[in-house]
């Protein structure tokens, strides 16, 4: 029934965003209905695979977030219209659990998240309200959006006379101030969406505050920072990576990397410009996890050399980034593909290449190496403890 109701809802979602796209508003992004829809397809596919985790598979199948958002009880009809049409998230979201909504609505927000902080300790915790910052950075996004995205238009990377008057360096600089301008308005409207779920909490730090990002749809700085495809991805749009990860990563059998994408390009609409990013996205993804599973730990050797490391990833993460998502702001497929034939492809070719060359361990293997080494960090630390105990007794004598 869980996997009934994703392709119901994502059917529905699409027919909606078809006619959208292709009566009304073609060649344009305009803020209707769908955005709304968009947010909750996210809430009642999420709910009906958590119902699916709780209610009918075994416990010892389930990873620990899964475990943590298994429902185990079928919501009321109140509840189930609750979480999905309260006012907090109706518009632009962000989504939430169905367990954290309910643990927030009825005054209890960390009985189902009390593995790393227990009810003792986390009652003598610091009490503090969330900060208002997040409101003036909201706002400071928006201003620097509305000032400087016209200076820098998307549009000119295609102009004739820009690619054939401009060198190849300066294209490139262009194209990364261009998206860089882009970017605010999203800041903006997650921000302040932020700001009106602060009241989700999600445990504490190391000095006892509490953090008040459960529910955090960007983090800025580790974006604009990145040193990889992947910590891009990961701090951008946090709360759909999530929904993506719970309903499809997770629970795909083959090629879970491609399928999310996919999903996901389904997900933000019609327009084939979004199709072009995605389908971008997957060869990027491969190419960057093949750079880093073989190239990063010769640089791991001293600071520097991982200074020097750093520095070259986040170059070519961010152009990797505008690269792709030129055509998610462009839409349309002829203006698309002129600005990939501008740069022959070369995005393209280059990570096709190294996903190609460079091996990878297959997931299922990865997971298996890394389960492997969980089992033995016990098995390690209770080693060196008796090896420390044995030298201070040999100093002792």
């Amino acid at each position: 029934m869980h996997k009934y109701c994703l392709l119901v809802a994502l059917s529905y979602l699409s027919l909606c965003q078809i006619t959208r796209v292709y009566v009304f508003d073609y060649g344009m992004y305009s803020a209707d209905f769908t955005g709304p829809m968009m947010v909750i397809t996210q809430k009642i596919t999420s709910l009906a695979f958590e119902i699916h985790d709780g209610m009918a598979r075994k416990e010892e199948h389930l990873t620990p977030g899964q475990k943590i958002l298994a429902i185990r009880r079928m919501p009321s009809l109140l509840e189930y219209f609750s979480y999905n049409c309260n006012f907090m998230g109706i518009l632009a979201g962000p989504t939430c659990s169905y367990n954290d909504y309910i643990a927030f609505i009825e005054g209890d927000p960390l009985r189902h998240r009390n593995q790393e902080v227990d009810r003792k300790s986390s009652s003598q915790m610091k009490q503090s309200e969330p900060s208002p910052n997040v409101v003036a950075t909201s706002f400071f996004c928006l201003l620097v959006f509305l000032s400087v995205c016209k200076v820098f238009p998307v549009e000119r990377n295609i102009d004739d006379d820009f690619i054939a008057s401009t060198p190849f360096y300066a294209q490139v600089v262009y194209l990364y101030l261009s998206m860089l301008t882009t970017r605010p308005k999203y800041y903006f409207v997650w921000t302040l969406a932020d700001a009106i779920n602060n009241a989700a909490v999600n445990g504490y730090d190391s000095e006892g505050s509490p953090r008040w990002d459960l529910i955090s749809n960007l983090r800025i700085l580790n974006i604009e920072f990145a040193t990889s495809f992947k910590v891009f991805l990961d701090n951008w749009n946090i709360q759909t990576v999530h929904w993506l990860k719970r309903v499809c990563y997770e629970r795909c059998p083959y090629h879970p990397t491609a399928a999310t994408f996919i999903l996901s390009a389904m997900w933000h609409g019609a327009y084939p410009g979004y199709y072009l990013t995605f389908l971008t996205g997957i060869v990027v993804t491969l190419a960057a996890r093949a750079v880093r599973h073989n190239v990063r730990p010769y640089f791991l050797q001293s600071p520097s050399h991982k200074l020097v490391y750093d520095v070259i990833t986040w170059a070519a993460t961010q152009i990797a980034i505008c690269y792709t998502v030129v055509p998610f702001v462009l839409l349309s497929i002829g203006p698309s593909i002129k600005f990939y034939r501008s740069w022959y492809f070369s995005l393209h070719i280059g990570c096709v290449l190294l996903a190609v060359v460079l091996p990878v361990k297959p997931r299922h293997l990865r997971l298996k190496e890394q389960q492997k080494n969980l089992l033995q960090e016990p098995v390690r630390r209770h080693l060196e403890a008796t090896d420390s105990s044995c030298s201070q007794k040999e100093k002792t004598t």
